[in-house]
């Protein structure tokens, strides 16, 4: 199932139901909430994990809508992004991007993924 059509029947759903659909900040709440509730499925070992990770990924795609983002299109960009990145490692292992190396960077050109 692609993006655009997951983004289009969550947004019905919370249409058909009455759920929020303009309160930007409480839906970033819930959101958040619905995060929280997967570490915690996850940690205590539940079998809801992957229920709880659908949860997030309903939320997300009714706040892309809420926010008027194509949120296909968005992911699509962002991956292109990140596998034109380089990285390189700090001492304690943990991945930085190298700023050394020309790249194409989404968040210094006001999302128009050119380079930098």
């Amino acid at each position: 199932m692609e993006i655009r059509l997951v983004q289009r029947l969550a947004w019905a759903n919370k249409v058909e139901k009455g759920f929020n659909t303009t309160d930007v900040p409480l839906e970033f709440c819930l959101l958040n909430s619905e995060v929280a509730e997967a570490f915690d499925a996850w940690r205590r070992g539940r079998q809801d994990v992957g229920e709880e990770l659908a949860d997030i990924a309903i939320f997300l795609v009714g706040l892309a809508e809420m926010v008027g983002t194509d949120l296909q299109a968005a992911v699509e960009a962002k991956i292109a992004v990140n596998a034109s990145r380089v990285y390189r490692p700090l001492g304690n292992g943990v991945l930085v991007k190298d700023e050394t190396v020309p790249q194409i960077d989404d968040a210094h050109d006001g999302g128009r993924c050119g380079w930098r």
